[in-house]
């Protein structure tokens, strides 16, 4: 080790609890984690892993719930050299099954709870030296699994320091794997360099403070879930983890109890927590931000956060795993560009190139490139993959990532999201970005929520079939939204079919499952 060794993301964690060890750093299911106790145990489970014979550049699985035992994994895995690979707890065996094959991780953290998911795949797994499992499970189902040990064994014996650092910052610190709504996931590579570009970059245009408490209740599988628990603990702040929003009353009630000050989420989220009867109810006067990402807020969404919190500033943001963060929209921009998903974050460059690699000028739609130390290191174990998505940069010897989205960018340089490359749906002959008519259709009033698909059609090749879920209380037929569309938009991207649903179904992270609705209207003709 030297002397004077370069900072790793895991040296965040160290350097908050030697200075604020005693402060309360997570709460979660009831628990008041301090500092002092997250270091603690995270270093026991790391010596732990390294005495199972988990070495340099190992794989640690990481299959759980938002929990205090996830969190400390995460901190765990990377002090005992080893990469990080979270995993939804949604996930179902047969995926669990390809996770392990693909990234043949050497040890497995885990809970009871998910017993009869992870059985079968860890029980197959030959690359597991090691399984820790935390909550209550027998003796018979413990001894089935590999080398499996109960979470109090790993974490029996206490030590004031990690195990010995084997890691530079340019080694892997995390694998991510994308959703794969397109096919099969992609671990997406980040090196502990990466990851502390993109923390920095994000916490310095939000302003996060040492007095910050944020809310979580976005899987820590997802890299915006995990990105609020790594910039609390850069900050010495607090983290109230949430297991998930799926009860956001009980949700709110703790933004109120805990006086939490930050609050990301996804608009989905949004767009339920704006349904609340009782959201008057609860104390909320203590948010001081609120960050959403995943597309641009609608401007009535906007207008209503506003409303609720009248103190809190309001970041729009885009990115996508490969390089965690794109852009950001400044709160004092919220009105004059209210579409828009802002400008490159801090120490990041984008531009955007047409078919031919070529950078276009203002208002033409192209493809992103990112160039910045954000930027992924690849896809775990797919070569061909990574070479479609990093290509040569302007400067020798460097690679940029080519996101695959579409987007335009004004004259200020301020970007507008168009759509994913696979989701342009070509109708007429005429090429529609479903982002483009889920715009207009959310701009019609009393409809909260728009996903917008392409189904075959004999005559048209392909046809826009939209569902729509309406505010609560509200009556608008498919006719009527049509008429409104065509006030709204060019004849060609008005849908031929209109749904009006209760709910649309979601992703395991909260985004609108558009491959289960193509996959319906398929099989319903």
């Amino acid at each position: 080790m030297m002397n004077d060794p370069v900072p790793l993301l895991h040296d965040y964690l160290v350097q908050s609890a030697r200075c604020k060890g005693a402060k309360i750093a997570l709460v979660c299911d009831g628990h008041r984690v301090t500092y002092d106790q997250l270091e603690t145990w995270s270093n026991a489970v790391a010596h732990h892993l390294v005495t199972a014979g988990i070495e340099r550049g190992d794989r640690v699985m990481i299959f759980a719930d938002n929990t205090v035992e996830a969190a400390v994994s995460f901190w765990a895995s990377l002090k005992a050299n080893a990469v990080a690979c979270l995993i939804n707890p949604l996930t179902r065996p047969d995926k669990l099954s390809y996770l392990l094959r693909d990234c043949q991780p050497t040890a497995l953290i885990t809970q009871s709870r998910l017993h009869a998911t992870f059985c079968e795949p860890a029980r197959h797994c030959l690359s597991l030296r090691r399984v820790i499992v935390s909550g209550t499970i027998s003796e018979i189902d413990l001894n089935a699994l590999p080398h499996a040990v109960r979470w109090s064994a790993a974490t029996a014996d206490e030590h004031d320091t990690a195990p010995a650092r084997r890691c530079i910052d340019i080694d892997l610190a995390a694998i991510i794997y994308t959703s794969g709504s397109t096919g099969e996931p992609k671990g997406v590579m980040l090196t502990h360099r990466n990851m502390m570009t993109a923390c920095t970059s994000v916490a310095s245009y939000l302003d996060v403070r040492e007095d910050e408490i944020i809310l979580n209740a976005l899987p820590l599988a997802f890299d915006y879930g995990l990105y609020q628990m790594i910039m609390a603990v850069r900050a010495g702040a607090r983290l109230v983890l949430e297991r998930s929003f799926a009860f956001p009353a009980e949700v709110l009630r703790h933004v109120a109890e805990e006086r939490v000050t930050g609050f990301p989420g996804v608009p989905t989220m949004f767009s339920t927590l704006l349904q609340l009867e009782s959201l008057k109810d609860y104390d909320l006067s203590s948010i001081r931000y609120l960050t959403s990402t995943g597309a641009a807020l609608p401007v009535g969404h906007l207008r209503q956060l506003r409303d609720i919190f009248p103190g809190a500033r309001i970041y729009s943001m885009y990115g996508l795993t490969e390089c965690k963060r794109c852009t950001y929209l400044p709160p004092e921009d919220l009105d004059r560009k209210p579409s828009s998903v802002g400008i490159a974050i801090p120490n990041t460059e984008m531009w955007i190139v047409d078919e031919c690699d070529q950078r276009v000028g203002p208002g033409v739609v192209g493809q992103l490139v990112i160039r910045g130390a954000t930027v992924m290191k690849g896809y775990w174990r797919k070569p061909e993959a990574t070479a479609k998505k990093l290509k040569p940069g302007p400067l020798p010897g460097e690679q940029v990532l080519y996101t695959g989205d579409h987007c335009r960018m004004d004259a200020d340089g301020y970007l507008y999201f168009v759509s994913r490359s696979d989701e342009v749906i070509k109708s007429r002959g005429e090429k529609v970005a479903p982002k483009e008519v889920e715009s207009a259709l959310l701009d019609i009033p009393g409809i909260r929520e728009a996903a917008v698909i392409g189904v075959p059609d004999d005559l048209l090749g392909h046809a826009l079939k939209a569902f729509v879920v309406l505010d609560q209380g509200r009556s608008i037929g498919p006719k009527q939204i049509q008429r409104e569309c065509q006030k709204r938009l060019e004849s060609f991207m008005v849908p031929k079919y209109v749904v009006v649903a209760a709910e649309l179904p979601r992703t395991d992270t909260g985004k609108i499952n558009k491959r289960e609705l193509t996959a319906g209207s398929l099989m319903i003709g």
